[in-house]
């Protein structure tokens, strides 16, 4: 049994029932099935409904179309919900959107039910909110992971102080800092998927999922593992993980890049290219970010995301960096400050303190 959890003709958000087993598209297809305020709005009561009903034992999360699970989420509206507030308007969608996506986050990371996402295509920003919080995420030769948002002048949010930080050599650093793009096998391989499969079989692992009888950690496990190719492909980054664990474990951003110096390799040259597109303030945050949340419980890692998601609103890079990238397209940021050494450490301070009048994100 198939049905839309809104009564709009064409809901963003379908469910199909299968007895204890529900089915959750995200059905935005021709925008790459990235996440707005109504979708976070429509999936997070029926997702909190299945949390404490004994009538549900798993959970599949998937995308539609054959391009992407979820390629993030609706930061532009965001940006103009700031900006019309900021001219007198009454809007609070630029609160309310990463409020409430950051609590959706926070219920998947905590869901008590067997809950499965299944990682086709592009999968960043929001989307790694929806997914990798879960306990199990397959990719496919088609995934494209990634946490690109130093380069638009924001920080990679959605939990990933929590799973970032907790990937091992400082791989989390890394990926936080660059936005490195992790395709196919790569986003098992790092840790932010749990398992893989080809693309053409899941179909089936879906019909085979749906089908169990009894289900629980260790069975879905199993029948996931059971579709799992002979042989998954190698690491891109195999060849640099004691460069990516030297480099990436330093006190700074700062001493990140010396280290690279010193590496001196093509890919050392390459990375300290890379960083130096990023803003200079994104990295700085990512980098004290990351550095916190892997001493944070889960919990309080959304209460810091969600100070810094206001303080980036606030500033100017995030603005000029939705901008660049995806509104003019003209991919040349001007970042203010435009150096890390202009980047003062008061600011960055600010960023990170609680939020007046008791308007910090408590779960």
């Amino acid at each position: 049994m198939s049905f839309s959890m809104s009564s709009t003709v064409r809901s963003e958000i379908l469910v199909d029932c299968h007895g204890s087993k529900k089915v959750v598209t995200l059905n935005r297809p021709k925008a790459l099935n990235a996440l707005n305020l109504s979708m976070v709005r429509e999936f997070y009561p029926k997702l909190q409904e299945w949390n404490s009903s004994s009538d549900v034992d798993l959970v599949i999360l998937k995308g539609s179309g054959e391009k992407a699970f979820c390629a993030g989420g609706d930061v532009l509206a965001v940006v103009r919900s700031f900006k019309d507030a900021e001219n007198g308007k009454d809007c609070t969608m630029h609160k309310d959107f990463f409020r409430e996506e950051y609590i959706l986050n926070h219920l998947i990371g905590t869901f008590n039910k067997q809950y499965v996402c299944l990682i086709d295509g592009i999968v960043m920003g929001g989307g790694c909110g929806l997914s990798v919080n879960g306990r199990f995420r397959v990719a496919t030769e088609k995934t494209m992971l990634a946490m690109p948002e130093t380069a638009l002048g924001l920080f990679p949010d959605v939990g990933g102080s929590y799973f970032l930080s907790r990937l091992k050599g400082n791989l989390g650093m890394y990926l936080a800092l660059t936005g490195y793009r992790l395709l196919g096998a790569d986003a098992f391989h790092a840790g932010l998927a749990t398992h893989f499969v080809e693309s053409a079989q899941l179909a089936k692992l879906e019909k085979e999922l749906v089908s169990m009888k009894d289900v629980n950690e260790n069975s879905v496990d199993e029948v996931i593992r059971s579709f799992e190719p002979k042989k998954i492909p190698e690491f891109s980054l195999s060849k640099n993980l004691s460069q990516i664990r030297d480099a990436f474990g330093a006190r700074s951003v700062e001493d990140i890049l010396s280290s690279l110096e010193k590496d001196g390799s093509e890919w050392a040259k390459k990375q300290t290219a890379l960083l130096g597109k990023m803003s200079p303030t994104s990295l700085k945050v990512t980098h004290r970010q990351i550095t916190e949340g892997s001493k944070m419980n889960y919990a309080k890692i959304f209460t810091m995301e969600y100070r810094l998601t206001q303080r980036f609103l606030a500033d100017k890079d995030f603005h000029e960096g939705c901008r660049a990238i995806l509104i003019d397209k003209d991919r040349n940021p001007k970042w203010n400050p435009a150096t890390l050494a202009d980047v003062k450490e008061s600011v960055i301070d600010h960023y990170f303190s609680p939020l007046p009048n008791n308007t910090d994100l408590k779960l």
